[in-house]
Parts: C-alpha cells; structure tokens; sequence
C-alpha cells in the first residue's frame, strides 16, 4: 500500500514526524494534492514494474496507492490515473485506487461517471478504513467497489471482545455476499489473525506480516 506517509517522515528519524492527516490536511487546503497525489502514483506505478520484472513465484500482482477526496474530486484525476497506466511494462490490473468512505458517500452523477470510467481502465477499487464512517450498504451495491478494507480499530480488540468478533464476522459475510474481497487492517498478533482466518478472511494487512518499508527493501 503506497500512500502520503513516505512524504511525512524527516529524514533524520531524531526529528519528530509530520502526522499524515495533518500533511495530507494542508495539501488539500492549498491546492498541491493533486500534484502530490500524481507523483505518488507515478512513483508506485514505476516501483511495482520494476518489482514485478524480477525473476520468481513472488512477484506483487500490484499496488494500490489511497487517494483523497479532493484528489479524486479534481478535474485531471482520470488523466493522471491514464498516465500511470500507460507506464511501460505495468502488466494489466496492476492497480489499485483505495478510497474512504466519505468519497462514496457524496453521491452525484460525476462519482458514478469516475469509478465507471477507472473500472473500463482496468483499475481495482477498494473502500479503505471501511467501518470508521457513516457506512452505507446502499454503495456497495451501486459502485463498481472491489476491496473492503476492515478498519484496524475493529481488529484491534477482537482477540478480547465477543461484540467486535460479530461485527467482523458480519462483515466478512456481506462482503462474501457481495462478491468483494475483504482485507483487515492492523493486525499484529497470531490470535488476531487466527480468528479472521477462522471466521473466512483471507487477507490482512499488519505490523504482525511487515513493518513499512522501501521498495528496495521488499525486494
């Protein structure tokens, strides 16, 4: 997953960190998300061609880079998203656009339009942090969605709390209803991960699989 966060970290790690959601806050206020935006997804892009050249069974099938809501909202997006795929080498379906609930929620006729036109290109669509918002099952329905992320603070007590089980566990039926891929967020420990395997999720993102790291270092 491929995001705003390498732009916030000093590179002397004795200085303190930039929160992403203030960085992220300021760029969308003064107009530089969708250059920022742009050349991250470049970047990701050209990071999963060279990934996926190198010789084996372990080849990342892609990345998937989040987008904001101003980002997807503004006029060049689909130009940007065309660029990245015309990146020579990209094998087909090699990307993935993770969007928060807040996006899909401001229903209008251009958000349909955007997510049409990004599946015609090929584009993976996932629902990021799914569960922190005003959830609507309604969109699950109506979008061409692909992913649902389950929000780390639902994964984070669930080796401990019978209620946060049943949320999960509900979950991950109605993405299997739906015909979506789940993947849960911020799981860091074996009991965590046995109880979503447990209860049918077969992908999960966490600190237990891998810290971040370079895409020299995942090599």
């Amino acid at each position: 997953v491929v995001g705003f966060e390498a732009l916030v970290r000093w590179p002397d790690e004795r200085r303190p960190a930039v929160a992403p959601d203030q960085f992220i806050g300021l760029a969308e206020e003064t107009g530089h998300i969708a250059a920022l935006g742009s050349w991250v997804m470049e970047n990701a892009v050209n990071d999963i061609v060279g990934l996926q050249r190198l010789p084996g069974p372990a080849r990342p099938p892609y990345v998937s880079v989040n987008v904001s809501a101003r980002q997807f909202r503004d006029a060049g997006f689909i130009e940007q998203v065309g660029a990245a795929l015309s990146t020579p080498g990209l094998e087909p379906g090699s990307l993935q656009l993770e969007l928060t609930e807040t996006v899909l929620l401001q229903r209008d006729d251009r958000l349909q339009t955007v997510l049409t036109t990004l599946k015609e290109l090929g584009v993976h669509i996932a629902v990021d942090d799914f569960g922190t918002g005003f959830s609507s099952l309604r969109y699950l329905q109506d979008f061409p969605i692909d992913v649902l992320k389950i929000d780390k603070s639902f994964i984070d007590n669930i080796a401990r709390d019978a209620q946060q089980v049943a949320l999960v566990e509900g979950i991950v039926r109605i993405a299997d209803t739906l015909g979506l891929q789940v993947i849960a967020e911020g799981i860091e420990d074996t009991a965590q991960r046995d109880l979503l395997v447990g209860m049918g999720c077969r992908f999960g993102q966490g600190y237990l699989f891998a810290r971040p790291m370079t895409v020299e270092q995942s090599a």
